[in-house]
C-alpha cells in the first residue's frame, strides 16, 4: 500500500480544494446537500470568521498517489477552555474515504496536533463548534439534513469506533407533523394556562428595528443555554455575523420572543428548510441560486426550530409550550407541515419532553466523540 502523505491547506485555493474534496465523498448520494462553497469558505477563512478571534485551526489533507483521500481539522478554542477547562481540544470538518488507516492517520495529525497544544482529550466533531455544525449522524440517514445539520456515510461511525473513540454525548432530532400536533391536547392545555398565569405575550421579530431585536437575542441566549453541556457563549462578533447571513432568509413570522409584563424571557428561532432549494444549487448561489431561494421558497414544507431558549428564572413556566403553540400555527398558515426540533442533548429533560408533548417522534441521532490524547 501507498504511503499516506499529510499536508496543511492554507491559501484559499488549498482550502477550496479542501472544501471541495466533500464532492467527491458524496457522489451519488441522494440525501447529501452540498454545502454553499461561499459561505464555507466564510466559516474556514480566519481572517473573516469572529470565531477565530478565539480559536485556532489547522486544516489536514491525506494524499495517496497523489490523490486527495481525506481531510480534517484540528481546533484549539480558547473560549472552550475558559467555561470548561476539561482539557478538550476539538476535530472537525472531517472527510474522508472508507480506508480505516486514512482515517487513523487523519485522527493522529489532529491528535498530534491539539498535544502540542497541551490537550488531554480530543473531541468532535465539532465544524468548527457547538455553536455551528456538531456531531455525527449515527442514525437517520435514510433522509436528508435540515438546514445547518450534519450529515455524513455511515462508515464514518465505523472509522471513528475503530480508532478507540467513544461516545461522550449524544444529540437528538424529532420529527414533527402538524397532524399529530393537533391531536395533542396536552400542548394546547398547558400553553393556555400558561399564557394567563404569567400573562405571557408572544411577538414576532420586529425586522425594522433589527438591531435591538439582536440585542434580546443575545441576552437571551447565552442566559437560556449556559448550563447546557458542551455550551460555549457566542460572542457579539459571531451572533452579529450569523444573523447577517440568516437575516435575508427568515421568515418573521417563525422568530418569535415571549414577553413577560414588556420583558423579552424566550426566544423562538424557526427557519424553513432552505436545504430543499439548497440540493439543487450544488453549492453554487450564482448566476441563478439566489433566484431560486426566493422564488421557490414557498414550495418548502419542512422548517427546523434551530433554538429555542428561556431565561432559566423563568423556566417550568410553560412558556415552551406557548411558543411550539405560536409555531405549530404559523408554520401551517406558510404551508408548512413538517418541522424538525434540533439539536436537543440527550439528557436535557425540558426540551425532551417538550418535543414529546408535541407528539414529535425521535428519527436522528448525532453522536459527540471523544478519545485520550
Amino acid at each position: 500500500m501507498s504511503k499516506i502523505e499529510i499536508k496543511t491547506a492554507s491559501s484559499k485555493k488549498e482550502i477550496k480544494k479542501f472544501l471541495k474534496f466533500a464532492w467527491k465523498i458524496y457522489e451519488g448520494d441522494e440525501n447529501w446537500v452540498p454545502p454553499l462553497i461561499y459561505d464555507k469558505m466564510k466559516i474556514l477563512n480566519k481572517e473573516k470568521n469572529p470565531f477565530f478571534n478565539n480559536a485556532e485551526a489547522e486544516y489536514f489533507v491525506a494524499y495517496r498517489d497523489g490523490e486527495m483521500v481525506g481531510r480534517i481539522a484540528a481546533i484549539k478554542n480558547d473560549l472552550h477552555i475558559k467555561y470548561h477547562n476539561d482539557g478538550a481540544g476539538f476535530f472537525g470538518f472531517f472527510e474522508c474515504i472508507n480506508d480505516q488507516e486514512v482515517a487513523n492517520t487523519l485522527f493522529d495529525t489532529a491528535k498530534d496536533w491539539l498535544k502540542q497544544k497541551g490537550f488531554a482529550v480530543m473531541r468532535g466533531p465539532a465544524n468548527p463548534s457547538s455553536n455551528d455544525e456538531w456531531g455525527l449522524l449515527i442514525e437517520g440517514f435514510d433522509d436528508p439534513p435540515r438546514l445547518m445539520m450534519t450529515y455524513n456515510p455511515k462508515y464514518y461511525i465505523d472509522l471513528m469506533e475503530n480508532y478507540g473513540m467513544s461516545k461522550i454525548k449524544d444529540l437528538f432530532a424529532y420529527r414533527i407533523d402538524n397532524k399529530k400536533i393537533v391531536t395533542s391536547e396536552k400542548l394546547f392545555r398547558v400553553a393556555e394556562i400558561a399564557k394567563k398565569r404569567s400573562n405571557i405575550v408572544v411577538k414576532e421579530v420586529n425586522m425594522k428595528n433589527f438591531k435591538s431585536e439582536l440585542d434580546k437575542v443575545k441576552d437571551i441566549y447565552n442566559k437560556a443555554w449556559a448550563p447546557n453541556w458542551g455550551f460555549i457563549p457566542m460572542t457579539e462578533e459571531e451572533i452579529d455575523a450569523l444573523a447577517k447571513d440568516l437575516k435575508p432568509l427568515i421568515e418573521p413570522s417563525l422568530v418569535l420572543f415571549a414577553e413577560i409584563n414588556g420583558k423579552a424571557v424566550a426566544f423562538a428561532l424557526v427557519m424553513p428548510d432552505y436545504n430543499f432549494i439548497l440540493k439543487k444549487m450544488n453549492g453554487r448561489l450564482l448566476p441563478f441560486g439566489i433566484i431560486k431561494l426566493f422564488t421557490q421558497k414557498k414550495k418548502i414544507t419542512w422548517a427546523r426550530i434551530i433554538t429555542l431558549g428561556i431565561i432559566p428564572e423563568y423556566q417550568k413556566r410553560g412558556i415552551d409550550a406557548v411558543l411550539y403553540d405560536e409555531i405549530t400555527k404559523r408554520a401551517a398558515k406558510l404551508g408548512i407541515d413538517k418541522g424538525e426540533a434540533s439539536w436537543i442533548l440527550e439528557d436535557n429533560a425540558m426540551m425532551n419532553r417538550g418535543a414529546e408533548i408535541m407528539k414529535g417522534d425521535l428519527y436522528k441521532k448525532y453522536r459527540i466523540y471523544q478519545i485520550d490524547i
